[in-house]
């Protein structure tokens, strides 16, 4: 296995020279202010769905607020609402209440608290980010607050030709430089970690045959069965504490960043224990802890009953903790400590007990066929991004 000093020369290296590199371009260009009009259309929604419309076993995606999983909260059988071809290959989600920006490349449906905005003009995905990049950091937050009002009508900066007329082309180029550049920081972490090696040992491959060939026996149990559900000693406001880079982790509700907003320096008294879940009220959001953390409003502490619960097998357990809670509606009522206790997850079995061999087996090779496709995808680019780099 390599060693974190190597990736961080490899870091350092191609950071100094790639930032060097992309800053120049940055300031040597000319900019002009636009508005989201000039872009983007907002599209009218007939059919807003709720979390009861879905169905697990559906094909068509269905788009809320949501921060995470590009704002994909479920699927539905059903015909979707916006339909993407060859005349509108992308269209972006805003979620109304994050501030976030999920770009839509299949026909989907969406809840509420959403605005659709189809492109006016046909652009890479690389540029869109670029333009959703900019026109985000012009947006104030608000908090928990509707965002749209504010996202309409402020002006943000794009790069412009000597005609005055948006630069593609040059957004184009800066979004294929800075990939490069994260490309060869990908290669280099994953060397680093050992995780180039994504052979399946013949455990998990096993678990895996048995797990397509339905051979695992699952069983439901209840949360409050298997974890302590417990609040925080003190809640911080985040308006009331110094957030920066340094401290312990302030975990927030947030569905970004493993729910951690930045880092506070409190009193220590009031840490929260690691190797335990964070569960976000209101949003569900839930994110494996590993280390002592402080929290802000609305955030329980699962804690485990049993002391072979891991970074390993917690993952499982919050990905069938999250999809137990897929249908519930927001609010904090929706999930009190006793709802949380009483929910039903379904976990593998082994003599009536939670068997953490094997949801660890299990994630394992999962993480392994992941990185496997990660690989493959950097090996195509690793070629051609080198150069650019090594310029």
């Amino acid at each position: 296995m390599g060693s974190f000093k190597y990736f961080k020369t490899k870091y350092k290296r191609y950071k100094g020279k790639v930032d060097t590199l992309l800053n120049e371009k940055l300031k040597n260009v000319e900019w002009g202010e636009f508005s989201f009009d000039k872009l983007f259309q907002v599209c009218t929604v007939k059919n807003k769905l709720t979390k009861s419309d879905l169905d697990n076993n559906g094909e068509i995606a269905v788009y809320s607020s949501e921060s995470i999983n590009n704002g994909i909260v479920g699927y539905i059988n059903d015909n979707p609402e916006f339909i993407v071809n060859e005349n509108n290959p992308i269209y972006i989600v805003f979620g109304d209440h994050t501030i976030s920006f999920n770009i839509a490349t299949k026909s989907f449906c969406v809840m509420d608290n959403v605005k659709v905005l189809s492109i006016n003009e046909i652009m890479s995905i690389g540029v869109l980010m670029f333009i959703i990049s900019s026109w985000k950091r012009c947006i104030p937050n608000k908090g928990y607050s509707r965002h749209w009002s504010l996202a309409k009508n402020v002006l943000f900066n794009l790069p412009i030709t000597k005609n005055g007329k948006i630069d593609f082309e040059f957004m184009e180029s800066f979004i294929s430089e800075l990939e490069a550049y994260h490309i060869l920081e990908l290669e280099a972490y994953l060397a680093a970690t050992g995780l180039k090696d994504y052979t399946l040992n013949d455990k998990e491959k096993e678990v895996l045959d048995t797990f397509e060939k339905g051979q695992i026996t699952f069983n439901k149990f209840k949360i409050g069965d298997l974890f302590e559900i417990n609040s925080s000693e003190k809640r911080f406001d985040a308006n009331k504490v110094d957030i920066s880079k340094i401290g312990h982790p302030y975990v927030v509700r947030t569905g970004l960043n493993n729910g951690i907003r930045g880092y506070i320096n409190e009193d220590e008294h009031f840490l929260n224990e690691g190797n335990t879940i964070s569960f976000g009220q209101d949003t569900a959001t839930m994110f494996y802890q590993e280390k002592p953390y402080f929290t802000g409003d609305k955030i329980k502490i699962v804690k485990s009953k049993d002391n072979k619960f891991n970074k390993s097998n917690a993952q499982f357990f919050i990905t069938t903790m999250t999809k137990s809670f897929s249908s519930f509606s927001w609010g904090s009522s929706s999930f009190n400590v006793n709802i949380i206790a009483n929910q039903l997850i379904t976990l593998p079995k082994k003599a009536k007990q939670v068997d953490y061999e094997t949801m660890e087996t299990f994630i394992s090779a999962i993480q392994k066929l992941v990185i496997k496709d990660v690989l493959l995808y950097a090996d195509k680019k690793i070629t051609t991004t080198k150069s650019i780099v090594n310029k």
